[in-house]
């Protein structure tokens, strides 16, 4: 029976896997130093609904590595709430202070380690990749990125900036995917679903990467 089919809190519609193949629930997350998105999306063959979306704000107050100790409790509960398949992060860019660079990929670091540590698959996008599969343009503002998710899973009003940040790197993720469906696979051959988790960058050897 299907990974998901077992998943705690879920209702059960055998709907979803005779007519929608290929089911997946994605956790994005856009990291950041004070402020983190997160946004869930569900993939049920072509179609894309929302499930959730929020930001997690840091206490001010913390020194920096109970902060990263704190996002890594919040993702946690993100991930045993909703038991999502993979978790897609945005990744780093070069910002023109050196230590902001700094700090965000040590915050990318922390959510990182928390995909492993809770054997989730991950996925990396960089906001080019991102911005091009929402809007269709990579130079496309944030007021465009907003007003892209919204349309694409019907959200009645926009989410916080950084929750579609968040949605829109989820989003990306599930179009790559495309509407690929489950086929028999012998022994030695992968179905499409596994060939793709076996892309996510802890699961790739280094030569892979290097390629």
């Amino acid at each position: 029976m299907p990974k998901w089919m077992l998943k705690k809190n879920r209702a059960f519609d055998l709907s979803l896997f005779l007519f929608h193949p290929f089911f997946m629930i994605i956790l994005g997350i856009d990291p950041g130093s004070r402020i983190t998105g997160f946004g869930l999306v569900q993939k049920s063959g072509n179609r894309h609904s929302h499930i959730e979306n929020g930001a997690i704000f840091l206490d001010d107050r913390l020194d920096f590595s109970a902060k990263l100790k704190e996002l890594n409790d919040r993702i946690t509960k993100l991930i045993k709430a909703h038991q999502p398949d993979v978790l897609v992060v945005e990744n780093i860019f070069f910002h023109k202070n050196p230590k902001s660079t700094q700090k965000l990929g040590e915050v990318r670091g922390a959510v990182i380690l928390t995909a492993a540590l809770n054997e989730l698959p991950l996925f990396e996008y960089t906001p080019l990749e991102v911005k091009k599969a929402i809007t269709g343009y990579g130079r496309a503002t944030k007021d465009q990125i907003q007003y892209m998710i919204c349309k694409l899973l019907n959200l009645k009003d926009r989410a916080e900036e950084n929750a579609s940040d968040a949605l829109a790197i989820a989003l990306c993720h599930a179009q790559n995917l495309g509407g690929t469906a489950r086929t028999a696979a012998t022994p030695n051959t992968l179905t499409p679903a596994q060939s793709l988790l076996r892309q996510a960058s802890y699961f790739r050897s280094p030569k892979a990467k290097r390629n």
